[in-house]
């Protein structure tokens, strides 16, 4: 009978997966966190990561409708076909992205997004209706390309 431990006397597998310092380093890592960024908005600490304020050169609005999982449609604002890409890449990663977004936000049909180039090289696809936008210059020159030749054709 000595061999048999009773159910208190084993040892929990709750206990064994997650080890006790370990959740105490987690703890430690929000408090920290937590303290670093209060102290930032109590102290107006100037924001780091924000692009700079720059002025427009060159928007265009565009709808993008996606078709499958690599294929897009670009079309005008007002509805004019631009581009049906059965492999559209970057502009098909764009569109999920944005898609995405606006399942979030509850936005109903497929109102137009924006691309603006502004003066000191940016260039950004804004969707105003979730407020979502994404930096595509630092996406890579190939990707930053595709939506160039989107606002570069004529309007």
């Amino acid at each position: 009978m000595a061999q048999f431990r009773t159910l208190a006397d084993r040892p929990s597998p709750e206990r064994e997966m997650i080890p006790r310092v370990l959740l105490w380093a987690m703890f430690a890592l929000a408090m920290v966190t937590l303290t670093i960024v209060s102290l930032s908005v109590l102290t107006n600490h100037p924001r780091v990561g924000v692009p700079p304020a720059a002025t427009v050169v060159q928007e265009r609005w565009l709808v993008l409708e996606g078709k499958s999982a690599q294929a897009v449609v670009v079309r005008d604002a007002d509805g004019t076909l631009l581009l049906d890409l059965p492999h559209g890449g970057f502009i098909t990663v764009i569109q999920s992205a944005m898609a995405r977004a606006r399942l979030v936000a509850k936005v109903q049909g497929n109102p137009p997004m924006r691309v603006v180039r502004y003066d000191n090289g940016r260039l950004v696809a804004e969707d105003p209706a979730t407020g979502w936008s994404a930096e595509l210059y630092a996406f890579g020159g190939d990707n930053k390309a595709a939506f160039e030749r989107l606002l570069d054709q004529t309007q």
